[in-house]
């Protein structure tokens, strides 16, 4: 199906996949823009999980990993990083050019500049704030393929705008900025070792669970193209969970292994595949 969505200016094209990148069309990560470092990723019951730190900007990295273009919806928290809708598959997305990468770094404003994403606690976050809290803590990539037909035809984009936004995957700024070398500090000081259970179970009260705000403005130029997608559905999910590195050691996701939370749902708003019975509707005619 064809649908509009954005094309981006080219960004770490060909470069090799980093160590925590999820994905199989294409590499995911969660980048800390203040530092330039990869999350690390906790896998746990079937999920992966980064730890975020309260206050701090971060990015989707998206690397296409394909000779071919590639459609990314994508959403946080539920939500739609490009119209702020609740997030379904069929919905616009950022186009890749073959090995193209490139960090979406906020909510879609307009076709020039975005709200930073910044981690903040759930009742800050920009889905609790819309009223759609249900799914707050949860960054999801749904990956479709072009369709070979549409391909063959020559319908490309058009090139994209030149990028004129901050540099992708910025080199940690040096350890004589006070505010980088504390929070450092602090990461390195809530370590496995340190925040065992027992020990959070001693501590203060947790605070609440993250989720991602609507931060500052942003200029992030895209542009405008078609895409005749493969299949209705994604060829491809790709999600990660988050949390603070506290929650995330009093779940049990570092650490432990206590009763999992309810899983949020990265696009709610997404239609089944065939249409369910009624309630109480009998199956007839099957042989």
């Amino acid at each position: 199906m064809k649908r509009l969505a954005l094309t981006l200016a080219l960004a770490l094209a060909g470069t090799a996949p980093q160590a925590h990148a999820l994905g199989r069309l294409a590499d995911v990560e969660i980048i800390d823009r203040t530092t330039g470092a990869t999350l690390e990723t906790h896998y746990y019951r079937g999920e992966y999980w980064v730890a975020g730190t309260p206050g701090a900007r971060y990015a989707i990295l998206i690397r296409n990993r394909l000779d071919e273009r590639l459609l990314a919806v994508t959403a946080v928290d539920g939500v739609n990083v490009v119209t702020g809708d609740t997030a379904g598959w069929q919905q616009p997305g950022y186009v890749f050019d073959p090995l193209q990468g490139y960090e979406i770094t906020g909510w879609r404003k307009s076709d020039r500049d975005v709200a930073a994403f910044e981690f903040t606690a759930s009742p800050n976050s920009y889905a609790e704030r819309t009223g759609r809290p249900a799914n707050v803590g949860v960054v999801g990539v749904a990956l479709f393929r072009e369709r070979r037909a549409a391909v063959a035809a020559g319908k490309v984009a058009p090139g994209a705008v030149p990028y004129a936004g901050a540099p992708l995957a910025a080199a940690a700024p040096p350890a004589a900025d006070a505010a980088v070398a504390q929070r450092q500090m602090e990461s390195a000081a809530m370590s496995r070792a340190q925040l065992a259970p027992e020990s959070v179970a001693s501590a203060a009260p947790l605070p609440p669970k993250l989720g991602t705000g609507h931060g500052a403005r942003e200029t992030s130029p895209v542009d405008h193209t078609d895409f005749d997608r493969e299949s209705e559905r994604p060829n491809e999910v790709v999600r990660i969970r988050y949390d603070s590195l506290a929650n995330l050691v009093a779940m049990g996701v570092v650490g432990g292994r206590p009763p999992p939370p309810p899983r949020p749902n990265a696009f709610p708003d997404s239609p089944p595949r065939y249409v369910p019975d009624p309630p109480g509707y009998p199956v007839r005619g099957l042989r």
